[in-house]
């Protein structure tokens, strides 16, 4: 975990790098009202400190339109965690896994072509060894996405 000071001007920078990972150095400072070597400074720095880990590709939903996504809420049996998300990890569909409080170990963000692969994708996360059970809820529409 980071130790970095992240202040408000910081906060501001990372909000508009949420907004558009790709956005010019000029364009952020303008947006800033800062200079451009003072926003290069600050992403010099955010990178250095891991505040930012890194820049990724976010594909647009109706580009993935044709596929069913889905939370699936997972629970494991005891001590299973590190060797069912290995098994997790070596599945393409998967696209988020997240560790959680309450009644569930992981939730699972998946997607796949079609209702049947979907079915399939979530029988073969059910059947992995240390899986106890799982609960699922299929992704109808996004309202926001930062």
């Amino acid at each position: 975990m980071s130790t970095a000071r992240v202040d408000a001007t910081d906060k501001d920078l990372l909000a508009l790098l949420r907004e558009n990972a790709r956005a010019p150095t000029a364009e952020l400072a303008r947006r800033l009202k800062l200079s451009r070597t003072t926003v290069q400074s600050r992403l010099s720095r955010l990178e250095r400190e891991r505040v930012i880990a890194g820049y990724a590709v976010k594909v647009n939903p109706e580009t993935e339109a044709a596929h069913v996504r889905a939370h699936v809420l997972i629970t494991l049996e005891p001590r299973r965690s590190p060797a069912i998300e290995t098994e997790l990890r070596r599945i393409p569909e998967l696209r988020t896994l997240h560790s959680v409080s309450g009644p569930f170990d992981l939730i699972a963000v998946v997607a796949a072509p079609s209702i049947g692969e979907l079915d399939r994708l979530i029988d073969r996360i059910g059947a992995l060894d240390g899986v106890e059970r799982t609960q699922s809820a299929i992704v109808l529409s996004t309202r926001i996405d930062r």
